[in-house]
């Protein structure tokens, strides 16, 4: 029986930076035999992020969140799953909205508040976490490294991908924006190393089915 991933993108752009690398991901956990499930949070029916009930916090519910929306099918299907692909595109220097509803709901129902057992998940899976930016990627390591810290300790073992300083439009021309960025470079950059980062992310992809 073949493994069965969950990829979900947190970003509203289809065919740019987040969605490329998140379809690259997913082709590389299907190359390794797996079936991919997709959700596309900016399409989903409406939602919000924890509404602070601890329906979760009773026995009975342990490990499930109990709030019923747009996100109930995805907190599902991640619990049943095997493996996890979520990416994001950074806004403001953080993750979206979007992404940090579901990131809330699915750490919060884990969430004990017990010293000894601090998180009731019985099914850890493996999570690959991947953010875009339009800005060098080493500015946020260290918010990365606190995601990374948090999903491994209530999801599952999670590893990171980074894409810096992306691509934003097919012409800057047409906007005032080339005297804060370096149009050709970026150009230049897309061309050159983001193909890179594909096949980083096909093989990231591949990998958390093998792991």
């Amino acid at each position: 029986m073949s493994k069965r991933i969950i990829a979900v993108n947190a970003g509203p752009r289809m065919g740019w930076n987040t969605e490329t690398l998140i379809t690259e991901a997913s082709k590389g956990a299907e190359s390794a035999g797996a079936t991919v499930e997709r959700f596309d949070l900016f399409r989903l029916e409406r939602y919000t992020g924890c509404i602070s009930c601890f329906g979760c916090k009773k026995e009975k519910n342990k490990g499930h969140c109990i709030c019923r929306d747009g996100l109930t099918p995805v907190l599902d299907a991640i619990r049943e799953s095997d493996g996890l692909i979520i990416g994001s595109p950074n806004y403001l220097s953080e993750m979206t909205a979007s992404f940090r509803a579901l990131y809330e709901r699915l750490i919060f129902q884990n969430l004990t508040y017990n010293a000894d057992t601090p998180c009731c998940n019985a099914h850890p899976i493996p999570v690959l976490l991947i953010m875009t930016s339009n800005a060098p990627d080493t500015g946020y390591l260290n918010l990365l490294r606190n995601y990374q810290r948090t999903l491994s300790g209530f999801v599952g073992p999670t590893e990171v991908l980074v894409s810096g300083d992306t691509l934003q439009l097919k012409d800057y021309s047409k906007t005032d924006w080339p005297w804060y960025f370096n149009p050709e470079a970026k150009y230049r950059r897309h061309e050159t190393v983001f193909p890179e980062e594909m096949k980083k992310a096909f093989a990231m992809g591949a990998g958390l089915v093998r792991s």
